[in-house]
């Protein structure tokens, strides 16, 4: 997967779909609106649900079959750019924007707490995830803590969001 694969590497720790659990919740957090079926890009590749909500799970194979198919099938840029935007907006609307923008822009990256990430995600996202990837509240809150300002940061080296096409060129 090219610079993507280096920023999500993961650790040694392995789901059945070659992901760490971890690189698996930051994946998913950035497809999170696709796999609800939400969005342009859900639209795109079919994914749209009548009444779609948080707990609406589609047909195909679960989180790890929702990122084989958004990756291998050249939705990647959108997923990337799209999912980083919604990102960014659920911060700035949990009052962690200055946070997540300093992840984005040039110079030091923020830290961010369990707490914060929890209060920024929402119920619903956390419980989604934990579901997806087997993790704890705990692992789940912890990893992506410490792991969600770098990837952030190393998916916006221009100190911006990337376009779809700059995001599809990262993979």
């Amino acid at each position: 997967m090219g610079l993507l694969d280096n920023v999500l590497g993961g650790g040694p720790a392995r789901s059945s779909s070659g992901m760490s659990p971890i690189t698996m919740a930051l994946l998913g957090l950035l497809a999170y609106r696709t796999f609800q079926g939400k969005g342009r890009l859900a639209d795109m590749l079919g994914r749209t649900q009548a009444g779609a909500g948080a707990d609406a799970v589609p047909t195909g194979g679960g989180l790890g079959g929702l990122l084989g198919g958004l990756l291998g099938g050249g939705a990647a840029g959108g997923m990337l750019s799209g999912g980083l935007g919604d990102l960014l907006k659920q911060f700035q609307q949990s009052g962690q924007g200055d946070k997540a923008e300093s992840w984005v822009a040039k110079g030091p990256n923020k830290p961010l707490s369990s707490a914060e990430l929890e209060q920024a995600l929402g119920p619903d996202k956390i419980a989604w995830l934990m579901r997806e990837t087997g993790m704890s509240r705990e692992e789940l809150l912890s990893g992506l803590s410490r792991e969600l300002p770098e990837v952030v940061d190393k998916l916006t080296p221009q100190g911006r969001l990337p376009t779809e096409q700059e995001a599809a060129g990262m993979v």
